[in-house]
């Protein structure tokens, strides 16, 4: 069953992969008819919002884009860096949405971060743990009850925190796009490109955040499912 959960996800995954991928790569060929690169985009945006302490960086990769709250930077993939179209600035107004949203002490992003540590440490716990029974755990005394708590435990974190993330990426979209609107940086066709490549950004969230749920039901059934 878990095989199953694991391969229907990696297909859907894969699927909304391909197609954010497809996405960026059409509004990349649309120049922006305000001629502004994906620097000069998050530049301008976190002008507007009073943030003058944030640096936009150019970072290697594809789609590589976040902004890092540590750092207080932007940092932005070559193609959305430099780029001067519909889908740079999607992107990177969406990753000067999460320097707003730190700026302004956004509650989901405030959380998010503060479970950025549990989260880690769940997920070590649980690696622990699955490693421990596959090489004979309850053989060596471990209590099957005890493992399912600490592997439902560790999953269920790790699961609240792809949801709590759900929030913090559509909040970052929306307002992205509700500047770039009001800022007319954007034509109404840009506009909708945009809009759409932030969609099919958020849809990868979207999966991560089913998968991690339909696992841990899976988790939840296998360990006390069959109690009487």
């Amino acid at each position: 069953m878990i095989i199953l959960i694991v391969v229907v996800f990696a297909i859907l995954g894969f699927v909304v992969s391909r197609r954010l991928k497809s996405k960026f790569k059409k509004y990349s060929q649309t120049s922006l008819k305000a001629n502004l690169s994906g620097k000069e985009i998050a530049e301008l945006m976190l002008a507007d919002n009073n943030i003058h302490d944030v640096k936009v960086n150019c970072v290697e990769g594809q789609l590589s884009d976040h902004y890092n709250p540590m750092n207080r930077t932007v940092n932005l993939s070559p193609d959305v860096y430099y780029g001067r179209n519909a889908a740079s600035t999607a992107v990177s107004a969406h990753e000067c949405g999460h320097a707003v949203q730190h700026a302004t002490s956004y509650t989901w992003l405030k959380m998010r971060s503060a479970m950025v540590p549990i989260q880690n440490a769940s997920s070590k716990i649980l690696n622990i743990v699955l490693i421990a029974s596959l090489l004979g755990g309850y053989l060596i005394g471990l209590p099957y009850e005890f493992i399912g708590t600490i592997v439902v435990g560790s999953y269920g974190i790790m699961t609240l925190f792809t949801l709590i993330t759900l929030p913090v990426e559509f909040d970052a979209s929306n307002r992205a796009l509700a500047w770039v609107k009001e800022r007319n940086v954007v034509t109404t066709a840009e506009y909708a490109m945009s809009k759409d490549a932030l969609k099919w950004a958020a849809m990868t969230y979207v999966v991560a955040a089913l998968a991690s749920l339909a696992t841990l039901a899976y988790y939840i059934f296998v360990f006390f499912g069959n109690r009487d």
